[in-house]
Parts: C-alpha cells; sequence; structure tokens
C-alpha cells in the first residue's frame, strides 16, 4: 500500500462531503437526517440507498453496500483505493504527497496484462509501417483517419506467423502462459500466433487495461471469417464488460446520457463523428453485470442497435435486463436494416445527430415490435398483442408511460382503458406479493445482544470501555472481527469514527458487509447503561454456558481420573458465574 497518512486521507475525505460527491452520480433525496438514492450496486427500483451527512458514510438497506465517500467511488467506478482517492484529490485541489500511484499486493494476473499490453503496442507499431500502409488505405475508405487510429489503438498482425511469438519469448514469457493468453497457439507444426494478416482492435476492461482482440480481414480473403475474437480467458471475460466503458464514462456523465451499440465499429463510426459518450456490448446477450455498469454511467439510456429483425431482438432483450436492474431505456431505431457504422456512412452525421436527439420511449418501442407479424383485424392477434403489451407494462416504474400506453392500446384494439387497467393490476398483484415474501434474517437474543453492542460501541467511548471491561469477547465470528477492529481504531486515536474505520478494513467484504447490518438497525441514537449491562450479561451468559458445553465434552471424553476432576472443577466454576451472572 502507497505510503499516505491516515491524516491525508482525512484531509481529502473531509474536503469531499459525501451527499455532495454521491448526488453527482445518482439523484438524492433528503428525508430526516438522511438522503435516500437508488442503489448503484443492486438491482434496486425504490430508493434503498441511505447517506449520512453527519457520519459521511452511505448503506444500502437491500444488498448492505456500505463505506465512505473513498468507497462509494471505489465501486462505483470499478477502480482501488488509491486511484479513487485521487480523483477526490482532484477534485479537492489537494496534491497526493505519494510518487505514484500503486495497487496494493501482487496481481496474479499482471504478467497476463503485460502480454496483451505488449502485444498491443506490437501491432499497433507495425500499422505506422510500410508493411501497413494497405491496411491504413482500407481503413481510410471507411473513414477511419490517424487520430482514431491512434485513440483506439488499432494495429495490425502481420502475414508472418511466428512474429509475436518470437517477440514474447524474448521478452521472457512462460510458453504455458503464452497459450494461456490465446495469442499464441499450437499446432503439427510447433507453436503460431493465434492472429496474422488482419487488422487488430484492442478489447479493453473496464479500467482501460487491453484484455483481448478483434482481428478483421482487410484484403479481400476468401472463406475466412471477418472478424476473429480472443478467446475468454481470466481477465477477459465479456459478460463483464462493455467497449469504449473506460473511455465513455466520464462524457457519459457529464452529458447526464450514454448510448449504446452492439459493435465497436459503430462505437469507432461514433467517434469519427464527435460522438463519444458511447459503449457497445462485446458480441453477447446483454447481462445483468453489464446492465448494472451501464445504469451506473448515467441517468438517461439509450440504445441504438442494427435496424434488421436481429437487432431489434437484441434490443429487446437488452431493454429487459435494463429494466430489472431499474433503468427504463429509450430507443434509436435505424430504418433499412442498417446498423450505426452503415447509416452514418450513408446519410452522414447531422442525420443520424437527429435520430439520437429523438429516440423512442420504450414502450413505443415494444409496440411497434409486437404489432409486427400480427394481422389487428384477427380478435386472436389483437388478444395476444394486448397480453404481450400488459405484460411488458408490469416491468414498468414509470406510472406517466403505463397511463399513456395504456391510452394507446385502448384506441388500437377498440378496448375501454379502464378495463385495460383492471387487467393490467391482476398481472401486477402477483409479483407485488412474491415481493414481499423476501424476510430479514432471524435473530436469537444472543445475535441481538451482539448486534446492539456493537450498534453502541460505533458511537460510544463509554460502550467500547464497558466491553472491554466485562466481556472483550463476542461468541459470533463475524461480530468478534468487527469489535476488534472498533477496539484497536479506539486504542490508536481515543474516539470513534464510523467513516475513518472503514478505510481500516481495506478489501474485507465481510467486515464492511458486517458494518451494513449493524447500521441498517433501527434504534434509538442515546441508550441507558442499564440496556449496555443487559447487552453484556446476555453475551456473557452465551459464553459461559458455550464454555461449559465444551467442558462437558472433554469430560465425556477424558479417561484420566485427575483431568477428569479438573475439568468438573472448572465447569462447577463457570457455574457459579452463569449464577451470579443470572443475579
Amino acid at each position: 500500500m502507497p505510503l499516505i497518512s491516515p491524516e491525508e486521507i482525512n484531509r481529502i475525505k473531509n474536503s469531499n462531503d459525501i451527499v455532495d460527491t454521491i448526488s453527482k452520480y445518482i439523484p438524492l433525496i433528503p428525508k430526516g437526517k438522511n438522503f435516500f438514492g437508488v442503489c448503484p450496486f443492486h438491482e434496486d427500483h425504490s430508493p434503498s440507498m441511505s447517506v449520512s451527512k453527519e457520519k459521511q458514510i452511505y448503506t444500502c438497506f437491500s444488498c448492505g453496500a456500505t463505506g465512505n465517500v473513498i468507497k462509494f467511488i471505489e465501486d462505483y467506478e470499478n477502480i482501488s483505493f488509491m486511484e479513487a482517492l485521487k480523483i477526490l484529490a482532484d477534485r479537492a485541489g489537494i496534491v497526493l504527497s505519494i510518487g505514484t500511484i500503486q495497487n496494493k499486493g501482487i496481481d496474479k494476473n499482471g504478467p497476463l496484462y503485460d502480454i496483451y499490453d505488449l502485444s498491443s503496442k506490437f501491432y499497433h507499431n507495425n500499422i505506422n509501417t510500410t508493411l501497413g500502409k494497405a491496411a491504413k488505405e482500407y481503413l481510410k475508405q471507411r473513414d477511419i483517419d490517424e487520430a482514431i487510429i491512434k485513440e483506439f489503438g488499432i494495429g495490425l498482425a502481420l502475414k508472418k506467423h511466428d512474429m509475436l511469438l518470437n517477440l514474447l519469448v524474448n521478452k521472457k514469457f512462460d510458453m504455458n502462459l503464452l497459450m494461456k493468453s490465446g495469442l499464441v497457439v499450437r499446432n503439427e507444426h510447433g507453436y503460431l500466433d493465434s492472429y496474422y494478416n488482419r487488422i487488430m482492435f484492442p478489447l479493453w476492461d473496464i479500467t482501460g487495461k487491453v484484455v483481448g482482440f478483434s482481428g478483421r480481414i482487410y484484403n479481400g480473403e476468401k472463406d475466412a471469417p471477418k472478424y476473429i475474437n480472443s478467446k475468454e480467458s481470466e481477465i477477459f471475460k465479456k459478460g463483464e464488460l462493455l467497449y469504449n466503458y473506460h473511455r465513455a464514462k466520464d462524457e457519459a456523465r457529464k452529458e447526464n446520457k450514454v448510448i449504446i451499440m452492439e459493435g465497436f465499429m459503430d462505437v469507432i463510426r461514433a467517434y469519427t463523428i464527435g460522438i463519444k459518450n458511447v459503449v457497445a456490448m462485446m458480441g453477447t446477450a446483454v447481462t445483468k453485470e453489464q446492465a448494472l455498469l451501464i445504469k451506473r454511467m448515467a441517468k438517461n439510456i439509450v440504445l441504438c442497435f442494427d435496424g434488421d429483425r436481429a437487432g431489434e431482438k437484441a434490443t429487446l432483450s437488452c431493454s429487459e435486463e435494463l429494466l430489472k436492474v431499474g433503468v427504463t431505456p429509450k430507443i434509436v431505431h435505424l430504418e433499412e436494416d442498417l446498423d450505426p457504422d452503415e447509416y452514418i456512412s450513408k446519410y452522414g452525421k447531422e442525420r443520424f445527430l437527429g435520430k439520437l436527439e429523438n429516440p423512442m420511449n420504450v414502450m413505443d418501442f415494444k409496440l411497434s415490435y409486437f404489432k409486427k407479424q400480427k394481422n389487428l383485424s384477427s380478435e386472436q392477434d389483437v388478444a395476444k398483442y394486448v397480453s404481450d403489451v400488459l405484460e411488458e407494462l408490469t416491468k414498468i416504474d414509470d406510472e406517466i408511460l403505463k397511463e399513456l400506453t395504456l391510452r394507446k392500446i385502448s384506441e388500437e384494439a377498440k378496448l375501454d382503458v379502464e378495463f385495460l387497467k383492471k387487467q393490467l393490476a391482476s398481472k401486477e398483484a402477483p409479483k407485488k406479493v412474491e415481493e414481499k415474501k423476501i424476510q430479514k434474517k432471524k435473530m436469537n437474543k444472543y445475535d441481538k445482544a451482539q448486534m446492539y453492542l456493537l450498534y453502541y460501541m460505533l458511537r460510544s467511548k463509554e460502550v467500547i470501555r464497558l466491553y472491554n471491561q466485562k466481556i472483550t469477547f463476542m461468541p459470533t465470528e463475524q461480530y468478534r472481527n468487527l469489535a476488534f477492529h472498533i477496539n484497536y481504531y479506539y486504542k490508536l486515536y481515543g474516539d470513534i469514527n464510523i467513516s475513518s474505520l472503514i478505510d481500516q478494513f481495506e478489501d474485507n467484504r465481510e467486515l464492511i458487509r458486517t458494518l451494513g447490518e449493524i447500521e441498517q438497525l433501527s434504534l434509538k441514537e442515546n441508550y441507558t447503561i442499564d440496556e449496555i449491562e443487559d447487552y453484556l450479561n446476555t453475551i456473557k451468559e452465551y459464553n459461559i454456558k458455550n464454555g461449559q458445553a465444551e467442558l462437558q465434552r472433554k469430560l465425556k471424553e477424558e479417561r484420566d481420573i485427575k483431568e477428569k476432576v479438573r475439568i468438573a472443577n472448572e465447569i462447577l466454576a463457570l457455574k457459579v458465574r452463569r449464577d451470579e451472572n443470572d443475579k
């Protein structure tokens, strides 16, 4: 971990109010002492994240996500602690007193990242040599100029089949690792490059590291696949990535809008006309992880997929996943079955920008989609159409959009709008009942005593001192660990500050989850000594009972008479303690 003092960390945190910072990412609504917003870390449809200005922490009452302002940036942006700290320092105009930002520990996948980084530089260098002239000419014909080639690191795998292999071997990379990377293959002739005679498009993870490639033919080879993509690896999982995310996230936040496309060539073409708040799927159906990434990018989401039937199906599928995580997208539909790359090339910048500025709402798209291949003069088709639309409306939270859609299908199907509302309500009711089945974990009196005691230890030096005087041991491991860290922090600083305590947890997710669980308790802020004594006595009772049970087990297994007598005396002593505790 970089050498940076807790004082400097606190100075940066204190210069970035958590409510002001989080409200730049998600809307927050004041309610009582705290602020509430839709949690970006799970499929949240109603505000379940509480942000405390007083404590400078956030807690989600649904998924348990908890942290301070640094932790929020770290998880929202998917970056390291030090990278999050640097962002906050820059915002506050504070210069960090460290030379470089380092990641904690050793990344076991570091060599794989190194292989891809070197390979990307190798391919990019190739396209800038005389051997890359034909590839550059091909790209120029597609309106991809030198600036775009540089921006996207576009490169070239040359015709010789072992050039990258020789470079990587000379750099002392292990052959098994090269095979694992997918950039090297083996056949009856030995080891060879996976890519040759192709234009190479780097693929990045969400932090901007090269983790894969897509290689495209460019000089008319017959019987060859147009694109060859890297196989999935420990660092390249298509379902967790979005193409161009690392570039687009800041632009999307500035515009408060992100445009989602299907292919990376669509993104590159959008860049040529100045559209930078754009990402693409990685050639697979959208996943929950991708939907959550999209949700974090901006409030307004626009889907601009290919205009053919396959593109419409992909649009429908993507909108379904986004609706599940609480996002209602808008849709751009391109005519003539064109994809964005083709549309921009054919009709130009202004017409495409006009499309983006006037997207249709998701339900209008679905109405159009469900009407296709149906005969609305057929009662059977009308019934199916109405049923499909009502089912889709159960996934929408926007009440105005629901009302407008019901009125549209009322006119189209010649059905009374009140009848349609009743039908919709009957479809929505079972889903609401299903949501109510989610129950919080049941707690026995020992769980409650530990959790309630921890709640007040997080708020009072007096309670910490009583804990140390009376028990010093929590029977449940997760609560014991949290009590240890609270105690350790108190011994270091003579006080307790939840926001700063979180910094001491580093990457311990279990500790953070447990803290979130404690912070969700609806307890009054003030306590009485009698209440604290009651929690302490309940924990002591459990410890004594547990100790007695363990000694009884040992007594039963022991064969030595003297040892049996000693254990029996310990049991008796614990019984006396228990009787005293009960008084």
